[in-house]
């Protein structure tokens, strides 16, 4: 079984792919050239081991909360190689992807992305010897909302790259928290694969026309700022 899954919803270009028996990741900081960056990025990674695209089981790619833009322009990649193929597709929230940086720390994680206009996209999953489980919605929050609703009574972590607008009124506000270092501030290429293969396992696949963006700003920001400020 093989799989490419990617993430395009923060400022990286995530990629993991899977052969059957390992999984190969690569990161790319895509900056505004995303739509000039990916396909050339994908055919690079895939050239690299010697596959053809059509040598791909499964394709995944992440849903959201995040950059708008970069969330439309991840999907239509992906929608359109697995049309193009009639093959399956695996869509996967960011803040699942995200969450499972945390790895066995915490009995709760929790991820905080910064989404523009002093807001954040968050939740919290409950994380018991190393499973995630969510227990909050998707949620797009004020940071004064995120202290009232994230309040919980045993120990959490807390990464993603909101950390680095919120971290001292993090620390300060909530008891029992670990704030991670920018280096788990960003889904990786091997929480997508292994979040896709969970869901293969499962039998929860979609045709390329099945999978369906997570955006949380009203629709009317989502139109009206798209090019200026990511997703709103």
């Amino acid at each position: 079984m093989k799989i490419l899954g990617i993430d395009t919803t923060t400022r990286f270009l995530c990629l993991g792919i899977y052969d059957g028996n390992r999984i190969y990741e690569y990161k790319l900081d895509s900056g505004r050239r995303l739509s000039s960056l990916i396909t050339v990025t994908i055919k690079r990674v895939m050239d690299a081991l010697g596959w053809q695209i059509n040598d791909i089981d499964y394709f995944a790619c992440g849903l959201g909360p995040g950059s708008f833009t970069g969330i439309r322009i991840g999907i239509a990649t992906i929608k359109g190689l697995a049309f193009s193929l009639n093959k399956p597709v695996v869509g996967i929230p960011t803040l699942d992807i995200l969450a499972r940086n945390a790895g066995v720390k915490g009995a709760h994680v929790i991820p905080v992305v910064d989404a523009k206009r002093n807001l954040i996209y968050s939740s919290i999953y409950r994380n018991k010897n190393g499973k995630l489980s969510r227990i909050r919605p998707y949620m797009l929050l004020t940071i004064d909302e995120f202290f009232k609703k994230m309040r919980i009574k045993d120990d959490a972590v807390i990464l993603g790259d909101a950390v680095n607008l919120y971290k001292q009124r993090i620390l300060i506000s909530m008891k029992n928290v670990t704030v991670l270092d920018k280096d788990y501030w960003y889904p990786n290429g091997r929480n997508i694969i292994d979040l896709a293969i969970e869901k293969i396992n499962s039998k929860k696949v979609n045709g390329a026309s099945g999978i369906k963006p997570i955006y949380l700003y009203p629709k009317e920001c989502q139109v009206k700022n798209a090019n200026l400020h990511g997703q709103k």
